[in-house]
């Protein structure tokens, strides 16, 4: 029954505080000294603000659990967009155990890496004419054909090194290219930070991108000298990831992006389980326990880069957040919120130790 004020006001209206609602609080750019400060402030905030503060929460936790082994997934052209060094830091300062991506992230980024360079594109410029000049467009970058070539050349230096014998496959391939970074180069790269820190890196879709195509055309060439080609074997890369996640007390992961990278990463734990079910032996139960996603695409248009980690839940990839799993997803532009993201946490382990 509700009681009426006199006037007719309502006297039995809550006041948030005791149903222990947590209260929003206006943003106070005079008390933000650090990035750190700006996401705490803005978990407290809306919108995509708070989405992107309550990340930091849950990444930063998610890389300070010691029990926890975290994978990154990586998608779209996040190093010709220039986000490789934040990737790098993500890898050098251990928030990162595995790797996954897309060929063409690792295929930009070891041009970068190599001493390659990108270029701005002007919306003047005509895209027939950048084609005879040799420049390839990425949205509003561009990546030359001769970083393209020039990247073939090394890569036929260190695959001619690789005995025939030797069964190939996408994190194998990517050690080798990071350990000719660690000895050829000064700068840093994806590569070679993986490399140096011993953390994988899978490409699962290894034959959609410019380093899968330059390993067929390597193939070929030695086909026409005779030799037999260099065996590759994509299952290796499966394998070798899943005995990674098997033995983890507990897993987290960090996606910017979706594609292929995002479900070969997520397909571990049914994949573990159905091992159980139907084989008996060599399989587990696992589950990621923590999952902080960038990525722009809603989850109206039924795509896995959009679905959310709810529906994950679903498929037995996630631990359900009544039994402790905690998840962040930030609707935004990678190259917008990665690099906010990544530096308040950074800050924050500073502070932390």
């Amino acid at each position: 029954m509700q009681h009426a004020h006199p006037c007719g006001a309502r006297t039995d209206l809550h006041d948030g505080f005791s149903d222990n609602l947590t209260p929003t609080v206006p943003l106070d750019l005079s008390q933000i000294r650090n990035f750190d400060d700006l996401l705490r402030a803005m978990s407290q905030t809306a919108f995509g603000g708070r989405q992107l503060g309550e990340a930091a929460d849950v990444l930063y936790e998610m890389v300070t659990n010691p029990r926890c082994f975290v994978v990154g997934t990586f998608a779209g052209a996040m190093t010709v967009a220039k986000m490789g060094l934040v990737l790098c830091d993500m890898i050098e300062q251990g928030m990162l155990q595995a790797v996954i991506s897309t060929g063409a992230l690792m295929a930009h980024g070891f041009v970068e890496a190599s001493g390659g360079t990108h270029f701005k594109y002007d919306a003047t410029m005509d895209d027939r004419a950048l084609y005879y000049k040799g420049y390839n467009r990425v949205y509003d970058t561009l990546e030359l054909e001769k970083n393209l070539d020039d990247v073939e050349e090394i890569f036929h230096v260190v695959l001619a090194g690789v005995p025939e014998d030797e069964v190939l496959c996408s994190y194998k391939i990517n050690r080798l290219l990071g350990e000719y970074l660690v000895k050829n180069t000064q700068g840093r790269g994806i590569l070679k930070s993986a490399y140096e820190r011993n953390v994988p890196v899978f490409v699962p879709a290894f034959t959609d991108s410019e380093i899968g195509l330059d390993f067929a055309l390597f193939n070929r060439k030695r086909q026409l000298a005779g030799k037999p080609w260099l065996a590759f074997n994509p299952f290796l890369d499966l394998e070798h990831y899943t005995e990674l996640i098997r033995v983890q007390e507990e897993i987290g992961i960090f996606t910017i992006g979706g594609g292929v990278p995002r479900n070969w990463g997520q397909q571990v734990g049914p994949y573990l389980e159905i091992i159980t079910k139907r084989l008996g032996e060599g399989g587990a139960f696992k589950r990621f326990k923590y999952g902080v996603r960038i990525c722009p695409e809603p989850a109206h248009w039924g795509g896995l880069s959009g679905c959310t980690y709810a529906e994950g839940v679903s498929w037995g990839k996630f631990v359900p957040p009544s039994e402790g799993g905690r998840f962040a997803e930030v609707l935004c532009d990678a190259t917008i919120a990665w690099p906010l993201l990544v530096k308040a946490v950074q800050e924050r382990l500073m502070v932390n130790g």
